[in-house]
């Protein structure tokens, strides 16, 4: 059980703490360094700029000061009583592979959308890449200008966040506790967890399809990382303890 403490941090538990400890240096050093997120932040597995370690520093870094702060305050509100139910090691577990099937299922509709232009995921061969000027050319006649637009974006954006783990904790949270009511930002009455979250999911299920202009969210990271964290409750056979 939590202890009491009169400092907002004091119910803080080892892994959740160290979290947020990692993302913040990890966004500070994004400040400092600018080219930080370039080398930290996740690429298509198939663009030049891709390195192995990215599938997990991407975790750790974010584009600006609202998406580390709603992240981690998302981390802060439920990550707490969720590690008390696992386990500080299958917390991390927990958070670490849902964020890996966030970037699992983000990949797989890249894959897709770069196969419906070139007719294979893996389309490098087909353009050239200008890594100074992230600019993208080719004189393959199958490949249109929209095309070769959503080509540059693909190979050359990378993905930063937290953003898939946090889904995870949030599906956590809704599955062991969907009684529990919120009280969010927006919304002048309480919502019960149960359904707020699948709400929630199908907003950005909608969005990841509708893809609207200018919108740069990874929505099928946020679904990946509900869905990886669904499974592994359900592999784990997590059930509520009795004394919550």
């Amino acid at each position: 059980m939590f202890e009491n403490s009169s400092s907002p941090f004091g119910n803080l538990t080892p892994v959740v703490k160290n979290l947020l400890i990692f993302n913040v240096i990890g966004f500070v050093g994004s400040m400092i360094f600018t080219q930080a997120n370039l080398l930290f932040g996740v690429y298509y597995p198939d663009s030049p700029m891709f390195h192995w370690w990215q599938v997990i520093t991407y975790m750790f870094m974010h584009g600006g000061f609202a998406h580390i702060f709603f992240n981690m305050f998302a981390l802060f509100m439920f990550g707490p009583i969720i590690e008390q139910i696992l386990g500080p090691k299958r917390f991390i577990n927990f958070y670490l592979i849902t964020g890996l099937g966030a970037l699992a299922l983000q990949f797989f509709v890249q894959g897709i959308e770069v196969y419906n232009i070139v007719g294979t995921p893996f389309a490098r061969d087909y353009f050239e890449f200008d890594r100074s000027t992230g600019m993208i050319s080719s004189n393959y006649p199958r490949i249109t200008r929209e095309g070769l637009q959503s080509l540059a974006i693909t190979y050359n954006t990378p993905m930063v966040g937290a953003s898939g783990a946090i889904f995870g904790l949030l599906v956590a949270f809704g599955y062991l506790f969907p009684n529990t009511s919120l009280y969010l930002m927006f919304i002048p009455v309480p919502v019960k967890a149960k359904y707020f979250i699948p709400i929630y999911i199908l907003i950005e299920l909608f969005l990841g399809f509708s893809r609207f202009s200018g919108d740069s969210v990874a929505h099928f990271a946020h679904l990946g990382g509900a869905l990886f964290g669904f499974l592994l409750l359900k592999g784990w056979k997590v059930r509520r303890p009795s004394h919550w």
